[in-house]
């Protein structure tokens, strides 16, 4: 009897195991099986879609075909900065790649517009650091250029846009992709095709695999998602983890760049949110993470640096973008 069971118990665990392979094999399958998203570059513009049929004709004379928000990363931006003429850090990472575009266009094919907020992040391990932190600096950046995107949709309805970010700036912009693209955001899920394109650099919640990664891209994942477990243990730095829903239907347009050993969009799993914190806090000032307007961590297969590739990918959208007409 005692022989029987144990036949029995092993013909069962058997039968499970034979059930999980053929589920992985299953699983291996599909995944060489399904179709690869197209390939990232300059040039890659939104899947095509509808135009809702409520859609005014044209739109008023003062609005931009094109507007491009650029939000600038840690220390690279001031709450009373000008948004047509940014001056807190001109060394910022973004104005390699907003310059060029207000030179290469004019203001009526594309109103580059800079989010002035305080891009600031007060170290918890440093009490002598009378910066903001980073959930208020955070939450002021998201605020304007929200703010932005629902004022312009509102007075110009057929205005399309870019949206771009570096560091603390890129977790900001693509927040908003994140909201825009679920039906959540400051433009209408009825409108998500106005949106061209979000081009992130050095993403705080970047998870690979879920837009398009620009090659080279590293296996590890954004410093929100890798502290996500620990939420708001340090008082003023809340790790949000994944982004829910991730970018939704935004996703086949938005390209994120990341540069390997750059902890804070290439961070391995911690299992100590108080050490991990401070590095992170001095990561934003690493040399990989400082480099991403030279080739000397990052550059493209064709050899750009990360701002030249946002430049180019940029550039063709905003040229490739349509002409609405004007009342």
């Amino acid at each position: 009897m005692l022989k029987r069971r144990r036949i029995g118990r092993l013909l069962l665990i058997v039968l499970v195991l034979a059930l999980i392979a053929a589920l992985l094999i299953g699983f291996l399958i599909y995944q060489s099986l399904k179709p690869p998203p197209p390939p990232p570059g300059p040039g890659t513009g939104p899947a095509t879609t509808t135009q809702p049929e409520n859609r005014p004709q044209a739109q008023p004379a003062d609005c931009p075909d094109v507007l491009t928000l650029v939000i600038p990363g840690t220390w690279e931006s001031s709450a009373k900065d000008d948004p047509y003429n940014p001056t807190a850090n001109p060394k910022s990472l973004m104005l390699k790649v907003s310059s060029q575009l207000e030179n290469e266009f004019p203001t009526a094919r594309t109103e580059v517009y800079t989010v002035p907020y305080k891009a600031q992040f007060r170290n918890p391990t440093n009490l002598a650091d009378r910066q903001a932190t980073y959930n208020d600096s955070r939450a002021q950046g998201t605020r304007r250029a929200n703010a932005k995107l629902q004022k312009t949709h509102e007075h110009c309805p057929l205005t399309r846009y870019v949206l771009m970010g570096f560091s603390q700036g890129a977790v900001i912009a693509g927040d908003i992709a994140g909201d825009i693209g679920n039906g959540r955001g400051p433009i209408p899920a009825a409108d998500q095709d106005l949106v061209l394109g979000v081009g992130l650099i050095a993403d705080g919640r970047r998870q690979p695999g879920g837009q398009h990664d620009v090659p080279p891209s590293p296996p590890g994942v954004g410093a929100e998602v890798a502290l996500g477990g620990f939420g708001s243990l340090v008082p003023g730095i809340e790790m949000s983890g994944a982004r829910s829903g991730g970018f939704g239907d935004l996703t086949d347009r938005t390209y994120s760049i990341c540069a390997p050993g750059d902890l804070i969009c290439d961070s391995p799993t911690v299992t100590n949110p108080l050490n991990a914190i401070s590095q992170l806090a001095n990561a934003a000032n690493n040399p990989v993470h400082a480099m991403y307007a030279t080739t000397r961590y990052w550059k493209s297969d064709s050899g750009q640096s990360a701002t030249q590739w946002m430049y180019a990918w940029s550039s063709k959208l905003i040229e490739g973008a349509p002409h609405p007409s004007h009342e």
